[in-house]
């Protein structure tokens, strides 16, 4: 007997597809959800829980503390549900699906037309029906043309996250936020750390300052940082003690028994059947949604593959948004607001433009900055850092924002609020920030931030 149709068929378990199961459900709505690898995608296992647990045991072990790669590796276990196995233990997943209510379901789907996606199943096949159908793919590590590349067997996220043994060295070519933060974590656990980036600086799409801080911060962990030149070639196992070595455009190499990629993210999207609801990838292999995350009548993205950015929170916040918008609310993703944050020491984050960025909008911009370790903040906790402000001069209020220091990726999230309702400057300058902390250094760059605007 043919099943009945879904109200939801989301192909991806990871933070998309259960945000949107999760609202779908809560909304009277049946759901499939369909998965191939890991239920909980990439984030529990495999990046953003392993990464965080891994820079706050090499924290603790930098300031002195009893936490050794042994302990680490065991405490990253434990957060992966890898205790004791090869592989992570992803049915804590699996079944808060089915108490929802939620159909999930392991297979490798496939589009074959509209509202209709077929799942492969060891050997056989499963025919799904959809009223609304909700890509939610996630990304993986991009593998760039490197000669000599193909001939080892370069780490990506998922090697660097899961190691069990520390490697003898480590060149890390990108330094985005997956880069420098494994580049931290395995430098202080004693690695040689090499990390290598072809713009002018560290996490480039950042506000300079934070670059700049983390770039300080990692120098400092004794991460040789390479910047402004390109990898050219990989020669196997031809450096001292069999490394890798790695030919540079500027003439050096670097030398390193294991390699991580971390420069950028690509979308299984191939085999995926899009082409059946009439969607093409582009030449970059990305997808284009609507306002409203529509690809196609009845087809929605969410997630990394949609754009604008690629985080866990705004995977959350479009699975929902994608189940509302099917749904009937009239209702569109905003992103004016994003919060980005990367958890090094210190921490970096910002949210909004950059001064160059509003400028090239048009928009009559200034900057207010402050010297952390300046503050009272920087004085009782020895932190550096910086907290800097973009503001708009014609309409008053807050542009972006960039903080590097402790707690940044919490004290962000007033200026995220800020500038998604484009608070007035003036009452930014008259709220109460407690003392000392970083809050209440952004607090005095409200205050004079106003003062120039009277």
């Amino acid at each position: 007997m043919k099943e009945q149709p879904f109200d939801f068929v989301i192909i991806g378990a990871g933070p998309a597809g259960e945000a949107a199961a999760s609202l779908a459900r809560k909304r009277g709505a049946s759901v499939a959800v369909v998965d191939r690898d890991l239920f909980g995608g990439a984030c529990p296992f495999w990046a953003c829980m392993p990464s965080k647990a891994l820079l706050h045991a090499a924290a603790v072990h930098h300031a002195g503390g009893d936490y050794d790669w042994p302990r680490a590796s065991a405490f990253r276990d434990w957060m992966i549900n890898r205790e004791g196995i090869d592989y992570p233990d992803d049915s804590s997943h699996f079944e808060n699906l089915n108490s929802i209510g939620a159909s999930p379901i392991r297979g490798t789907a496939r589009i074959v037309g509209p509202g209709r996606v077929d799942v492969a199943q060891d050997g056989s096949s499963r025919a799904l029906d959809g009223r609304n159908l909700v890509v939610a793919v996630g990304s993986h590590s991009k593998v760039p043309s490197i000669e000599g590349l193909e001939e080892i067997e370069p780490w990506t996220n998922v090697q660097a996250t899961t190691a069990r043994e520390l490697p003898r060295s480590l060149v890390i070519l990108g330094g985005g936020p997956t880069g420098v933060e494994l580049a931290q974590v395995y430098a202080r656990y004693g690695v040689p750390t090499v990390i290598i980036d072809s713009n002018p600086r560290l996490l480039s799409r950042d506000h300079p300052r934070n670059s700049e801080a983390v770039a300080n911060a990692l120098r400092g962990d004794g991460v040789d940082v390479r910047l402004g030149t390109r990898s050219l070639k990989v020669r196997p196992a031809a450096g001292a003690e069999n490394a890798h070595v790695v030919e540079l455009s500027d003439g050096s190499t670097a030398e390193g028994h294991e390699i991580l990629l971390a420069v950028g993210r690509e979308f299984p999207l191939a085999g995926l059947g899009l082409e059946a609801v009439g969607v093409s990838p582009d030449e970059r292999g990305a997808i284009h949604p609507d306002e409203q995350l529509r690809i196609a009548e009845g087809v929605f993205v969410a997630g990394d593959p949609a754009g604008p950015e690629l985080h866990t929170h705004l995977a959350h916040y479009q699975g929902e948004m994608a189940v509302r918008i099917a749904l009937g609310d009239d209702v569109r993703p905003d992103y004016t607001a994003i919060p980005r944050a990367t958890y090094t020491d210190p921490e970096a984050a910002s949210v909004g433009l950059t001064l160059e960025q509003a400028r090239e909008q048009g928009i009559d911009a200034f900057e207010e900055t402050v010297d952390l370790a300046g503050t009272a903040k920087g004085n009782v906790t020895e932190a550096t850092g910086h907290v800097t402000l973009i503001i708009d001069r014609g309409s008053k209020t807050l542009a972006g924002a960039a903080i590097a220091g402790p707690g940044a990726s919490e004290a962000i999230h007033e200026a995220v609020l800020a500038v998604k309702l484009r608070v007035p400057l003036a009452t930014l300058a008259d709220t109460i920030h407690a003392f000392p902390t970083v809050a209440r250094a952004m607090g005095g760059l409200f205050a004079s931030a106003a003062a120039k605007l009277e």
